[in-house]
């Protein structure tokens, strides 16, 4: 059984995606999504596009992206509305069960969410945090580094606590080296929430600086 890092974000867009390529890539790690909601029309078949990107991103041919995905959705939107108008039901054994199947034959598992923490997969039955809880995963929090940072990450890290979630540190996405607001909300970040940040990540940036020996910490059986 592999050891398992959890990505989530302070808010859609910010970057999981690729943080988790990254780390999937730093580490020769499998990848596997719960929920997945855009999924893209490709040869007249319903494509995982972000299970795609990371695939390629770690040379990974040999895997078919919708292998690495419980539940597709073609429709871009919150994961129970699109399962609502797909009329397919979001069910936790089934993540749960697929979930384990990944991890048994991984040494290293990236694990990635949909939108933030609070993200609800069944209406008011089940959210994302709810998988994250019963799954025993650690978190990676997925920042953007401009202004307005410190406040999205200091609510993503006081309701991941007030859940009893363990949080393994964050990842500061579009960060620029030398940026006055930047380099500050690093120092703030941390200061504040007194979890560190395992690494900043610039746009377009192919690798992590961060070595495999020291990410392998932050990962957790």
């Amino acid at each position: 059984m592999g050891e398992v890092l959890f990505v989530t974000g302070t808010d859609t867009d910010v970057g999981k995606t690729y943080i988790s390529a990254l780390l999937a890539k730093k580490m020769k790690a499998n990848y596997y999504k719960p929920v997945l909601s855009g999924a893209k029309w490709v040869n007249g078949r319903l494509i995982a596009m972000d299970a795609k990107f990371v695939l390629d991103e770690c040379r990974r041919g040999e895997i078919h992206p919708n292998d690495c995905v419980s539940y597709l959705f073609e429709e871009t939107c919150s994961p129970h509305l699109a399962s609502c108008h797909a009329n397919i039901a979001i069910e936790l054994k089934k993540i749960r069960e697929d979930y384990q199947n990944v991890k048994k034959k991984s040494d290293y598992l990236v694990v990635e969410g949909a939108g933030g923490l609070i993200c609800p997969l069944k209406e008011d039955e089940l959210m994302l945090i709810d998988v994250i809880k019963e799954l025993t995963l650690p978190i990676v929090i997925v920042s953007n580094s401009h202004l307005g940072a410190i406040n999205q990450v200091m609510l993503t890290v006081e309701y991941a606590r007030s859940q009893g979630i363990k949080i393994a540190g964050i990842m500061m996405n579009h960060f620029v080296k030398g940026d006055l607001i930047c380099e500050d909300n690093l120092k703030m970040i941390e200061k504040l929430s007194g979890i560190q940040v395992i690494d900043t990540v610039a746009k377009g940036q192919k690798e992590l600086a961060i070595s495999a020996k020291k990410l392998t910490s932050f990962f957790e059986k």
